[in-house]
């Protein structure tokens, strides 16, 4: 009994001790496993088709996985950061067109609004529309120093990229290796074990194909919408629609409805109803019909704890939160579930 109290012990600082080691490549080691888990039926239909070659099947996946997303990512990231640097020194070159925009903007709002914000407190509306321009210059220039950061960890970001295709391949090729050491570690009965994995599984692989994807079209959706109506930094509009698709209720049209507002401000009429059509029977309906097909109602998330989940993951994670928080709630899901489902078993 002493000796195993000791080999507890021992065991809890060795993975103590590990977890220190690996924890600057927590997110790496985190991203491996969720495009393991998402990817790992096709590295399966892979190894089929190459006969059990298990390495040769692995590298197959892994390049799959590096051609329709890391390369994609990485070409539109770069654009992202072009588009974003460019937008945020011609904002800043001329700052008073913060004021103008805004001054058109409430010219069109009803008597109505314009009472609301002055009975807020807000009793000089002019000084009003001079806080929100330099709060939006404040905004802009956070958003150039990130930009600026980006640029300057891409020597870090490249050694993760590493990290997290190299550990995806051998999650890929030991994953039922790895799967039975997990299970032998479970203090569960196998009918549990076999529960609680195969639902894991399925709700993290119901979220990325369901909540990102259909961000993904929603964003994609609106991008196009914004290049056709040549609205500026077309693809910056896109990558920033496809994180807010993200949230429930509103999502996307976070960004489609303030330009539709600036377009019909600044006259383009016909521009800013033809957004503002596209926005609701395109952009915002894509979610009805395309996530059902993605996912079944069984593995839906609901709304409130997507919300919730989304934005603690951005105020824990920064950028990455958007995602990263719904992945870690479809957990929370998955392990409550199978908890509740154990009083019937």
């Amino acid at each position: 009994m002493k000796d195993y109290k000791a080999l507890v012990a021992l065991v809890g600082i060795a993975t103590l001790a590990f977890g220190w080691v690996v924890y600057p490549f927590l997110g790496a080691v985190f991203w491996a496993i969720v495009i393991a888990l998402v990817f790992y039926p096709t590295y399966q239909r892979i190894l089929v088709c190459f006969r059990n070659r298990a390495n040769i099947a692995a590298f197959v996946a892994l390049a799959l996985v590096f051609l329709i997303v890391i390369i994609p990512l990485l070409l539109v990231s770069v654009a992202v950061i072009r588009e974003a640097t460019s937008l945020v020194a011609t904002i800043q070159a001329d700052e008073t067109s913060l004021q103008n925009l805004f001054e058109r903007v409430f010219s069109i709002l009803p008597q109505p609004l314009i009472s609301l914000v002055v009975g807020l407190g807000i009793s000089d509306f002019d000084a009003f529309q001079a806080r929100t321009a330099a709060a939006v210059s404040g905004w802009i220039a956070t958003i150039a120093s990130q930009v600026l950061q980006l640029g300057q960890s891409t020597a870090n970001f490249f050694v993760d990229l590493f990290v997290m295709l190299y550990l995806t391949f051998f999650l890929f090729r030991d994953g039922e290796t790895l799967l039975g050491h997990v299970k032998s570690a479970l203090p569960f009965r196998p009918e549990m074990q076999d529960m609680l994995l195969a639902r894991f599984g399925l709700v993290v692989r119901a979220t990325v194909r369901g909540d990102i994807l259909v961000a993904m079209l929603q964003g994609g959706l609106g991008g196009l919408g914004f290049w056709v109506l040549g609205i500026p930094a077309a693809i910056l509009w896109t990558v920033l629609m496809s994180f807010l698709a993200l949230l429930p209720v509103l999502g996307a049209a976070l960004v489609w409805i303030p330009f539709a507002i600036y377009l019909l401000s600044t006259g383009e009429v016909g521009q800013g109803f033809a957004l503002m059509a596209y926005g609701l029977l395109v952009i915002s309906l894509v979610d009805n019909f395309v996530r059902p097909r993605l996912i079944g109602q069984a593995t839906k998330i609901p709304e409130f704890i997507v919300l919730i989940s989304t934005l603690g993951g951005v105020a824990a994670f920064g950028l990455q939160g958007f995602i990263t928080g719904p992945v870690v709630a479809a957990m929370f899901i998955s392990v409550w579930m199978t908890f509740l489902a154990s009083d019937k078993m």
